[in-house]
């Protein structure tokens, strides 16, 4: 192992030792954002590294994390997720890339998370009114990404989302903005992220209820609040490659709108591009901390056919289950 490895791999193990690098500046910003669902992992690949992706990124779920690294990556993909999340909430994911050319790329990226319908409870009936509501989110984003040189590469995502909660919705448009750069020292490679960046949201539409007085009120004016924008910086090399074994590893560090600054480490290995390992761990969060997983890629004909899992412990909260299935062509 060289010494520019060696002090990657150092680095990882500071973080873990040390769950956070900087006080907890942030923990007073907790509850401060909208539109919480943006911050789910998408794709199981990246979920299992502890979402310590964006200077990997080099497939269709840098849709999510990095837009630059559409270009990271030669082959057209379709990919599919599917997200068991928390309380019986659900959400899809459908990426589509496209390279134009050598240095652009496209993509398409949809996401829908729902619910089954949810009973109303009141202070006066907390076993239920009768009535039901239905709670979902959905978002639409167009990716763009142009290779700048050999080493560097821009990528910008236009998002909309909508979001309703039984009478009310949401209407917004966000922006994700993406870097990453090949040093040329060895295989390590440097990116940068903002994600959902615009401007503060709330809600629209209007509801009714009664007070303890059993008097009727209607309330259609709402405080905005910001979408949870996040600034991330990674570093990712690769420890091991040989032409049977691939051992990659990359390390990342977030700044949340509202929450702490926290650390994500993950580790992939790869055994004759068919089958992988991954691992990952999370700082600073009170529940969510380590997550594993696996990978099947399946050449048949001209496709390459992918599969992969996660799960990630969230402590008393129990386990989510991630599934995915890619077409590369």
């Amino acid at each position: 192992m060289n010494s520019v490895k060696y002090i990657l791999f150092l680095f990882m193990m500071t973080a873990t030792a040390y769950p956070q690098l900087l006080p907890n500046l942030g923990g007073q910003r907790v509850g401060t954002s909208s539109a919480q669902f943006l911050k789910i992992g998408t794709g199981p690949r990246a979920v299992a590294m502890g979402q310590a992706f964006v200077a990997i990124a080099n497939d269709a779920e840098a849709l999510y994390y990095n837009p630059a690294g559409l270009t990271q990556f030669n082959r057209n993909e379709l990919f599919f997720s599917n997200t068991r999340w928390l309380v019986d909430i659900q959400m899809e994911f459908l990426g589509m890339v496209y390279h134009l050319d050598e240095v652009n790329s496209v993509g398409l990226a949809i996401t829908y998370l729902h619910t089954e319908d949810m009973e109303e409870t009141t202070e006066l009936y907390p076993y239920g009114t009768g009535r039901y509501f239905s709670y979902s989110d959905a978002l639409v984003g167009l990716s763009y990404a142009r290779k700048m040189t050999d080493k560097f590469s821009f990528g910008i995502t236009v998002k909309y989302l909508y979001e309703t909660l039984a009478e009310l919705n949401i209407n917004a448009l966000l922006f994700d903005l993406g870097t990453y750069y090949r040093t040329g020292w060895e295989s390590i490679r440097f990116a940068v992220t903002v994600t959902n960046f615009g401007n503060d949201i709330a809600p629209a539409g209007s509801f009714q209820y009664k007070n303890l007085e059993n008097e009727v009120t209607t309330r259609d004016s709402f405080q905005k609040f910001p979408p949870p924008i996040l600034f991330r910086v990674g570093i990712a090399a690769e420890f091991l490659q040989t032409e049977e074994h691939l051992l990659s590893g990359s390390i990342q560090l977030n700044h949340p709108n509202d929450n702490v600054e926290n650390v994500n480490i993950g580790l992939e290995y790869w055994w004759q591009d068919l089958f992988a390992l991954r691992g990952g761990f999370t700082s600073a969060r009170l529940e969510e901390d380590f997550s594993a997983g696996f990978g099947l890629n399946v050449p048949v004909s001209a496709l390459d056919i992918g599969v992969d899992y996660a799960f990630s412990n969230f402590g008393r909260l129990g386990y989510v289950n991630r599934f995915a299935l890619s077409i590369r062509f």
